[in-house]
């Protein structure tokens, strides 16, 4: 029998690409993998009625005023008491420390909306990460997801995907356009990938 490895998606805001993986899990493709828990680092976002709206469990660990080993004791402790095997970060907004991330080694995954290491690093997220590709007059973009290391910026690269820039291009039409074509296509294959390891390795967090 499939054990299927166990999926926490932490998000920050609306969940496009949360949605992206629920209905990947739904139609099938995602199939070595189960999303148990949306949590999130601001009460009241877009993507916890996502979750509710899938039947999946959402959680709020709240970031602002509180100090970087309160927040990742209480996430972690979320993590642990939903048995979590993978943790995908979904417009995740927070900064994890390199402690948090050596606790899940290869274990954390990330999408980041260029082509690493093309407009990534401090202030790169968002909007902002297009308004810099077209300022800077590139041709194509795209996006990358990679696994999380302690190492800021770092961590093996798993997929990525090239995107035209047009003439036209506003931020908004190319984050649309990153989104659609790249962003919530990669992500799915690329957390599928990774279950599909951690399934066959037998592997679990109890």
């Amino acid at each position: 029998m499939l054990t299927r490895a166990r999926i926490a998606v932490l998000v920050s805001g609306g969940g496009t690409n949360l949605e992206a993986l629920l209905r990947s899990q739904e139609q099938g493709s995602l199939s070595h993998g189960e999303i148990v828990l949306v949590c999130s680092s601001r009460p009241g976002v877009y993507a916890l009625t996502r979750a509710a709206n899938h039947g999946v469990p959402g959680a709020v660990v709240s970031r602002a005023g509180r100090s970087q080993e309160d927040f990742e004791a209480e996430l972690q402790e979320q993590l642990l008491r939903y048995q979590v095997d993978l943790i995908v970060l979904a417009g995740f907004l927070s900064i994890l420390s390199a402690d948090f991330v050596r606790r899940w080694p290869d274990r954390i995954v990330n999408i980041h909306p260029s082509l690493i290491p093309s407009f990534c690093g401090k202030g790169y997220y968002g909007l902002r990460v297009h308004e810099a590709a077209l300022e800077r007059g590139v041709k194509v973009t795209g996006a990358t997801v990679h696994l999380v290391n302690e190492i800021p910026d770092g961590g093996r690269i798993l997929l990525q995907k090239a995107v035209e820039i047009l003439p036209e291009d506003t931020p908004e039409i190319l984050q649309r356009r990153v989104m659609e074509q790249a962003e919530w296509i990669l992500l799915p294959q690329a957390v599928e990938m990774l279950c599909k390891q951690i399934s066959e390795e037998g592997a679990s967090r109890s």
